[in-house]
Parts: C-alpha cells; structure tokens; sequence
C-alpha cells in the first residue's frame, strides 16, 4: 500500500487556492487558471454527485470539495502515476469521504461503475490533435493535452452515458477548436445552454471558452458577457485583475 504522504524527487507540494495542499509533478502539468477558472464555472448543487474526466492531479475536483459545491465527486484519471497523486492529494488535505479516484480510460467508463448516473460531469480534456504542437519531452504533459487517449468526442459521449436525463456537462476549451467542441456535444446529446469566452485583457483574443451543456435539453445557447482577466496596462510586472476576475478569484464562482 502506498504511504499517501510520500513527496518524491520528481515532485513538488504547493499550496494553492482554497488553502489546498497540492502535490504536483515538476515535469507535469501544473495548476493554471483554466483549471481554476472551470472550477469557478462549476454551479454548486450540494447534494448532488458529480464525475470528473480526466483529473491530472485532482485539482479541479479538490477545490470543489474545499467549497463543498457536491456531496460526492468521482475522478477518473487514464495515467496510474497521476490517479495515484490525486488519491495522494484526496488523504494529504482529508477528503477521503467526498471524492474517490479511478484509473480509468473515459471511452470505458460506464454508470455501473459508480452506481449509477450522475447530476454533473465536468472535465478540462486534452484540447490538441496528435499532430499539432511540439511534441512535449515529457509523456505526461503529451497525453495530458493531446488527444492521446481520447478525443473531444469520446468525453462528450462519457459524459453522455454518465450524466442523468436534465444533467449538466462543464468544459474548458480552446476558441480555435470550438466548432470541435459542439460538434461532439450535439453528437452525443449534450445541448449548449452557457458560453464564455476569457481574454487575457481587452486587446487580447480569448485564449479560452467555458461550456455548460445540459443532457437533453432543448436548443438555446446563451453567450455571456467575455471575462477580462487583467486590466490593460503597459507597466511592467504582473498586471492587476479586473474587479470581475478578483471577484471570481475571492469566491470561487461565477454567480454575481
């Protein structure tokens, strides 16, 4: 049995948002705002049971335990070193009765799994195609964002096959695959009902989009208003967040 506690060479322990301990791989992918950000995305339903697809080092599914936004999480992770770190970081910061971790691959995943349909499922997924982009040094972070072990479509079809009849499905994804993204959530039934496009600041393109889709639902896309992150400056050093981001930063929601 693994000691839940080990950190070792090629790992770091940070805390992060929420006061969450995280352990995380120094040649993997680390915490970044997409992850936050999603989080933030996520409307709490307390006594509801949600999944995740694809949980790295559980972060995203570990600040919403910290803000207590389900009753319950399943995390599935395809790589066994980093289903081992989110079972590690679950025992380091005392969640052991909210969220349990799976090595799993989402093309296989089935209700019967976790003991039935779920009320959310959310997941960050790898968001290049094999053939685009630096081919990363370290396999990790490859598989991680690459559609290595499953495409855009086959997480919309677990999330499908997981999610009850009315259940919610949240991503975070880039703009340029966008028509991807909703291509594989009509294909599998999952209707768009909420959209919002990051920018870095107001010069700046989106660099990423937030999706909420409902199973079953009938077609009404709405757009919101697009969250500027930083305000415009040509100071050097780190920009200050906009009243709207530090908001989002402070309460870990998108609600006003």
């Amino acid at each position: 049995m693994e000691n839940t506690f080990t950190i070792y060479e090629d790992e770091r322990i940070d805390e992060v948002n929420e006061r969450i301990k995280l352990i995380q791989k120094k040649d993997g992918l680390t915490f970044g705002t997409d992850a936050f950000l999603l989080a933030s995305y996520i409307k709490p339903q307390r006594s509801a049971v949600a999944a995740e697809l694809g949980c790295g080092t559980g972060i995203i599914s570990l600040l919403l335990c910290a803000r207590n936004k389900f009753s319950r999480i399943h995390a599935f992770e395809i790589q066994e070193d980093f289903s081992s770190l989110t079972r590690r970081n679950v025992a380091l910061n005392g969640l052991e009765e909210k969220l349990v971790c799976t090595c799993a691959d989402v093309r296989d995943i089935k209700p019967s799994d976790i003991g039935g349909e779920v009320d959310v499922v959310f997941s960050n997924p790898p968001y290049m195609l094999t053939d685009s982009g630096k081919r990363n040094i370290s396999d990790a972070k490859y598989i991680a964002r690459h559609e290595v072990c499953g495409s855009i479509n086959d997480f919309c079809a677990a999330a499908y096959r997981l999610l009850k009849h009315g259940g919610k499905f949240y991503c975070v994804w880039r703009p340029d695959r966008l028509s991807a993204l909703f291509s594989a959530l009509t294909q599998n039934r999952l209707e768009p009902k909420v959209m919002t496009f990051v920018h870095a600041d107001t010069e700046s393109e989106p660099s990423m989009v937030l999706v909420s889709a409902t199973k079953g639902g009938a077609p009404s896309l709405k757009v919101t208003a697009p969250l500027i992150l930083h305000e415009t400056s040509s100071a050097k050093g780190s920009r200050p967040l906009t009243p709207k981001a530090q908001k989002i930063y402070d309460t870990m929601s998108f609600e006003d």
